[in-house]
């Protein structure tokens, strides 16, 4: 009981930290940092108190962190001023065929000792530097773009930013800024012949005719394979033997969009509704033993630890890591 008590204490102790005058100090430079602008004293009022919400949320997480209550940090970012469910909203887009035509992979008999403990595909040259997608639900074609282009550079040992715009733009089967899905990304690719570079086809941010031009063209892809679903074993094999794998998560808790730092585990998670596509790079274990996949996103480095987020490993198939995971095939 008594331990209760302190946290309790803790608690408040903290949340009292954020009398209003501090408040609107940080809200100011929040503003400034962020640039944000609104539509008159009312509009702002709104975000302001959604953003003071988030921030005594963030407040309360980190001192129950420093207790050991959780394993991860967060932190106030530029998604600061939306509710949770705008953040889905706008920021993801992952959606996924009502049948997909599954093409599963390796078998899977592997030993898990045999798997080396860590693997970091940034160390070896196969991961261009985080993006933003901004409120354009292309998160499916950022998540294909990056497992193309590790691919690229683990055939032909030349990392090149591929072209996420070419693909939200001219996958037809998927819906642009409306979401899509990975696999239909690495079939447009295959059928088309290729896809353009970022430097030929620079991302926009919104829905456009398509532009493809194969003077552009950076990568070829001759088809897919896919993860079994749930399967973390085999997610991670995948990962030791191929490279950078897509990968689809659920991103609709709160703690998730204001990830900081640390091995991130929510037991709200809901891992049969995954809707945000990234990149699963890598996979390790903490000096205490906690192991993660290392995973990418493409809600710009201002997210996150520089745009990455340590997600737990071996926890029941957290937000569904292991459920949507493909990789492409050159």
């Amino acid at each position: 009981m008594l331990s209760c008590v302190c946290v309790l204490l803790l608690a408040a102790t903290a949340l009292g930290h954020l009398d209003e005058a501090t408040l609107d100090a940080q809200w100011e430079e929040w503003k400034t940092i962020h640039r944000r602008e609104y539509n008159g004293l009312d509009e702002e009022g709104i975000r302001k108190a959604i953003w003071e919400k988030n921030m005594r949320m963030i407040e309360a997480h980190n001192q129950e962190a420093v207790l050991g209550i959780h394993s991860y940090e967060l932190g106030i970012n530029h998604l600061g001023d939306m509710t949770s469910e705008e953040v889905v909203e706008k920021m993801t887009g992952l959606r996924t065929p009502l049948n997909p035509d599954r093409n599963f992979s390796m078998a899977l008999d592997d030993d898990v000792s045999k798997l080396p403990k860590s693997i970091d595909y940034r160390k070896k040259g196969m991961v261009t530097p985080v993006k933003d997608q901004g409120t354009c639900g292309s998160c499916w074609a950022f998540s294909s773009a990056g497992a193309l282009e590790g691919q690229l550079a683990k055939t032909t040992g030349q990392l090149v930013d591929l072209s996420p715009q070419n693909l939200v733009d001219c996958v037809k089967e998927n819906d642009g800024c409306g979401g899509g899905y990975m696999t239909n990304a690495f079939r447009y690719v295959q059928e088309n012949g290729g896809i353009d570079s970022e430097e030929s086809y620079p991302y926009v941010g919104e829905d456009q005719p398509c532009r493809y031009n194969s003077t552009g063209m950076a990568a070829q892809c001759k088809g897919y394979m896919e993860i079994p679903k749930g399967n973390e074993h085999a997610l991670a094999v995948a990962l030791f033997k191929v490279g950078p794998v897509s990968v689809g998560i659920d991103a609709m808790q709160t703690s998730f969009q204001y990830y900081k730092r640390g091995v991130y585990y929510d037991q709200n998670c809901d891992k049969d509704d995954v809707n945000h596509a990234v990149l699963a790079v890598g996979y390790g274990v903490t000096p205490k033993g906690k192991k993660y996949w290392i995973v990418k996103n493409s809600w710009s480095e201002r997210w996150g630890n520089k745009g990455y987020i340590l997600m737990a490993r071996n926890r029941g198939n957290l937000c569904g890591i292991a459920n949507l995971a493909s990789y492409p095939i050159m």
